[in-house]
């Protein structure tokens, strides 16, 4: 009864991550793409690649680019979203590395940080990601850069550090509710309650390859760039079989945390420091509107879209990106 059990979950986390999700044809192994990627990466991309831990003891792995350029002008520090990693930001980085000193790293829970199984991965444990990257490594002067589920915690701690803010730079991210935000089908899915989701969450544990699958089938649909996708596809998802823990805690606590920064939104209209919106126009979720709302609620907001480039913007035309971070 239990094998039968075990079965019908797995077939109907199946369905959930897969039907209606574009296939994909990542292959599940992806350790020996990933570890030769790493390799070229790091010889094209010269880093100094840190162990960072934090006041709880958990460690996180971060990278430093353009270390010459460190405390003459402001870092470009990079954060990440779900289920996401550092590498999300590598072709950035090509473009913005050799003059400026860059820092990429990962949330404990994904890519090469710690992943500890029954710990609460919400806006705080990223709060206090960034804020031991900023400690650790000195930084004093931040261009801080937010993407997908970071833009939480990254203004959050910007509205209560806005002394160390050049500017805030949002890749199609979000805050809170926003009117024309659309959650992702797994992510919408494994932020509900109930039955269903208990089920699919406990046959996700017993069918790694599965859910590994499933990962890979809605990631696929946030690029715009086919070749960028066959390329990339494989980096960031490479550990989505370890990130199991933080993608089921995560997805518990968006709802909470969307409405939680609800109170917060006058905040928003206090913030002066200059606030640079680059999104991906043809991101279906994270879309044109949220970018627009972004504009209206922060004084000095100004607005980039660029075209043909989906919710990983900074992957579809890293060049595009770079140029509109840079420009006067």
């Amino acid at each position: 009864m239990r094998k039968f059990l075990v079965n019908l979950v797995v077939l109907f986390c199946g369905f959930i991550f897969i039907s209606g999700l574009s296939a994909c044809a990542t292959p599940l192994d992806t350790k020996p793409i990933y570890e030769a990627y790493v390799v070229k990466f790091n010889a094209s991309s010269p880093n100094i690649e840190h162990t960072l831990q934090r006041k709880d003891g958990f460690s996180i792995n971060a990278r430093e680019f353009g270390i010459a350029y460190k405390g003459k002008k402001p870092s470009i520090v990079m954060l990440h979203g779900f289920p996401d990693n550092q590498h999300l930001y590598d072709l950035l980085v090509a473009q913005l590395g050799s003059s400026n000193h860059v820092v990429t790293f990962d949330f404990l829970g994904w890519g090469q940080s710690d992943k500890p199984a029954t710990h609460a991965y919400n806006v705080a444990s990223q709060r206090l990601d960034l804020e031991t990257v900023v400690d650790k490594l000195n930084l004093s002067t931040i261009n801080l850069v937010l993407h997908d589920l970071s833009g939480q915690s990254g203004i959050d701690w910007a509205l209560d550090n806005a002394s160390k803010i050049s500017t805030l730079t949002l890749l199609n991210t979000y805050y809170t509710s926003m009117p024309t935000l659309i959650a992702p089908e797994a992510i919408e899915f494994y932020a509900s309650t109930g039955v269903l989701r208990d089920l699919a969450v406990w046959g996700a544990t017993k069918a790694q390859g599965q859910f590994k699958s499933g990962v890979n089938g809605q990631m696929s649909k946030f690029f715009s760039n086919a070749a960028v996708r066959d390329e990339f596809l494989p980096i960031i998802t490479n550990s989505a079989g370890a990130i199991r823990p933080a993608f089921f805690s995560a997805t518990s606590f968006l709802w909470r945390e969307l409405e939680a920064r609800q109170a917060a939104i006058p905040r928003l209209a206090t913030f002066k420091q200059p606030v640079h919106i680059i999104f991906g126009a043809d991101d279906p979720y994270l879309n044109v509107g949220v970018a627009k709302e972004f504009q209206r609620l922060f004084p000095n907001a100004k607005l980039d879209l660029i075209p043909k480039a989906g919710h990983y913007v900074q992957l579809d035309n890293a060049q595009a990106v770079a140029q509109t971070m840079l420009k006067p």
